[in-house]
């Protein structure tokens, strides 16, 4: 079993580090309610009005007074049709309305009898259903009450959160603003796709898994390219981007070997807070800030690994609870599921590990058959990460703890 440098920083800790230099970028934007899927609310959203406005009926049928059936089989004259945006006279004395879902519920009502227990004759109706006073009706206000908190500040704006904020007139909404992102690559030995394939080379898969990502998480993201292995290079790249953005965001070249320049290049152009994490894939993960030419202001900066696995396991650890972070977000970890192992796991590590898995037909935890970081389709394989303490192995049947996609790529 390997031993784990002493250096090496534990993830909680590591991330407490980002978390803490995340303050809340500003001020907030006001944008239409229709554009602002997936952005960050920056202040609560009460609402100005009852949902509903008014009574109205459930159901297809007959907007009856209660008082006047006291027996299946009574019979009552049908006054008037109302259908739902329009508004029906008062309802008298042995008068039922014919009404439509949705339709304001008459003066005089308080009961609506579905059509399936009416059988209507000309202008009357024979109500085959006694009904209670309020059957059918959805009261005024009884999903939002006038005033209420219908979405609260610091929310990720899901399609269900648009539709609510609609629901009670919301036309604009006040959100954090978008995260200004520089994406840099470092290698050599990286291609771009539809470029031939050189000997000694790879294609440079990591740009447009990080590109992504970004913007999944609401991003403005800058695509600044591949920067040569050159140290003068790397620190002239990093120098421009931190001006204008918000995050620095590199990959590969955080290692400790003569070709990474990106740990000396953020040390000479500003500060470096945390590097290396004791953490499988993922231990070469840094994290500081970058001086910019004017205003004593700096642009934070994280280094991520080359490997693509090791790269996308520490942005869905690190960088999106930052990201989510700086935009104010109240929620920014995942669940966790404590699921069966479908997989036996021998080879525990001195590290935390992340495993990439899936659940199978019978809800356990399916472990890819190959963990090499270098391995990306085991990232499109699988559907979450199996959360893994140190020196721990697992049989199949043991609990694991399971963190699904469905939150961390959302």
């Amino acid at each position: 079993m390997n031993s784990k440098p002493s250096d090496l920083i534990e993830m909680e800790a590591a991330l407490q580090i980002l978390l803490q230099a995340a303050r809340p970028l500003g001020p907030a934007e006001q944008i239409p309610t229709i554009q602002a899927l997936g952005r960050v609310l920056a202040a609560d959203v009460r609402s100005p009005i009852d949902v509903p406005p008014a009574a109205n009926t459930q159901m297809d049928g007959y907007a009856v007074r209660s008082a006047d059936l006291g027996q299946p089989g009574t019979r009552l004259r049908v006054t008037q049709r109302i259908a739902a945006g329009h508004v029906g006279q008062a309802l008298g004395a042995g008068e039922a309305a014919r009404i439509f879902t949705g339709a304001l519920i008459p003066e005089g009502a308080d009961a609506v009898v579905m059509q399936e227990q009416c059988v209507a004759q000309a202008d009357t109706v024979i109500v085959q259903h006694v009904p209670k006073a309020g059957e059918w009706v959805r009261p005024l206000g009884c999903d939002v009450q006038a005033g209420s908190v219908v979405l609260r500040a610091g929310h990720r704006l899901r399609p269900q959160d648009l539709g609510q904020a609609a629901s009670v007139g919301i036309a604009t909404l006040a959100v954090a603003p978008r995260p200004r992102v520089a994406l840099l690559s470092t290698g050599d030995e990286l291609t771009q796709p539809g470029a031939p394939l050189r000997l000694g080379a790879i294609y440079n898969s990591n740009r447009f898994l990080l590109a992504g990502l970004l913007q999944g998480l609401g991003c403005a993201v800058t695509d600044l390219g591949q920067v040569p292995d050159r140290l003068d290079a790397t620190q002239d790249a990093m120098r421009q981007a931190a001006e204008a953005h918000d995050l620095v965001l590199t990959s590969g070249g955080v290692s400790v070997g003569g070709e990474d320049h990106v740990k000396p290049a953020v040390q000479s152009l500003g500060r470096l807070a945390l590097w290396q994490i004791a953490m499988k894939p993922g231990k070469p993960l840094a994290f500081g800030s970058l001086r910019r030419a004017a205003g004593g202001t700096t642009a934070h900066f994280i280094g991520l690994p080359g490997n693509p696995v090791s790269s996308f396991v520490t942005f869905l650890m690190f960088v999106r609870p930052f990201l989510l972070a700086l935009q104010g977000a109240n929620t920014c970890g995942p669940r966790v599921l404590r699921l069966p192992s479908a997989s036996d796991w021998l080879k525990a590590d001195t590290r935390r590990e992340f495993l990439r898995a899936r659940l199978d037909a019978d809800g356990r935890v399916e472990l890819f058959p190959n963990q090499n970081s270098a391995v990306l389709t085991s990232t499109v394989w699988s559907d979450g990460l199996v959360d893994n303490a140190p020196d721990k192995t697992f049989k199949a049947g043991d609990l694991v703890n399971f963190l699904p996609y469905s939150d961390l790529l959302n």
